[in-house]
C-alpha cells in the first residue's frame, strides 16, 4: 500500500492538533510526531506553522458541501446544520466549527489566516444563499429579508450558537437556532 502523501499527514495531524489543543498550545512537533515524520519534513512543505493553519482552513472549506440534490433546497440546508449539530453534539461539544475556532484564537494575532477564515465564512455565506435564492425561485422561501442578508446572518448566528453551545457544554443554544432558522425561512 502507497505511504501516504506527507504534506496530507502535516495536514490531517495539525487539524486533529489544532481543534483538540488550539493553534497557540499545538508546537510543530507535536504536529510532526503525530502524523508520524520527521520535524525537518514539516519545513520542506511549510514555512511556518501559520502557513500550516491557513492551509488548514483551505481544507476545511473545500470540504464543506451543502451538495445533497435529493432534498429540496431548504431541507438540504437544515440538513446540513443538523449534521453539523449532531457531530458537535457527539463530540461533547469540546469542537466548534474551525472558522469559529481560529476566528476566535487568530483574528487579531494572525492575518493569513484571518483572511482565510473570511474567505471561507464568505464563501459558505454564498453558498447558504445560493440555496436560499433556490428555495425562493421553486416558491418554498417567503421572507422579506434580502437573500444575500439572511444568508450571512444564518452563518452568523450559527457560528454564535456554536460558541455558546461549546461554553454552556449542552445543546440547547443549537436547538434555539434551529427554532429560530425554522422561523426565518417560511
Amino acid at each position: 500500500m502507497a505511504r501516504a502523501n506527507v504534506r496530507d499527514q502535516l495536514v490531517d495531524a495539525a487539524m486533529t492538533r489544532f481543534r483538540d489543543h488550539g493553534f497557540n498550545a499545538t508546537g510543530v512537533k507535536d504536529i510532526t510526531d503525530l502524523a508520524g515524520v520527521p520535524k525537518g519534513s514539516f519545513y520542506n512543505h511549510f514555512t511556518s506553522k501559520e502557513s500550516l493553519g491557513a492551509e488548514m482552513v483551505r481544507v476545511y472549506g473545500s470540504q464543506q458541501s451543502v451538495a445533497d440534490r435529493s432534498l429540496a433546497p431548504l431541507d438540504r440546508l437544515r440538513a446540513d446544520f443538523r449534521a453539523k449539530a449532531d457531530a458537535i453534539a457527539a463530540g461533547a461539544f469540546a469542537r466548534g466549527c474551525l472558522y469559529g475556532d481560529f476566528g476566535n484564537e487568530l483574528a487579531a494575532q494572525s492575518e493569513p489566516i484571518r483572511v482565510e477564515v473570511e474567505a471561507g465564512l464568505e464563501a459558505w455565506s454564498a453558498a447558504v444563499t445560493a440555496l436560499l435564492r433556490e428555495a425562493r425561485t421553486a416558491g418554498s422561501l417567503h421572507s422579506s429579508l434580502d437573500d444575500a442578508a439572511l444568508g450571512r446572518f444564518v452563518v452568523a448566528a450559527w457560528q454564535g450558537s456554536v460558541l455558546r453551545a461549546k461554553v454552556a457544554q449542552d445543546r440547547g443554544p443549537l436547538d434555539d437556532f434551529f427554532t429560530v432558522l425554522s422561523a426565518l425561512l417560511t
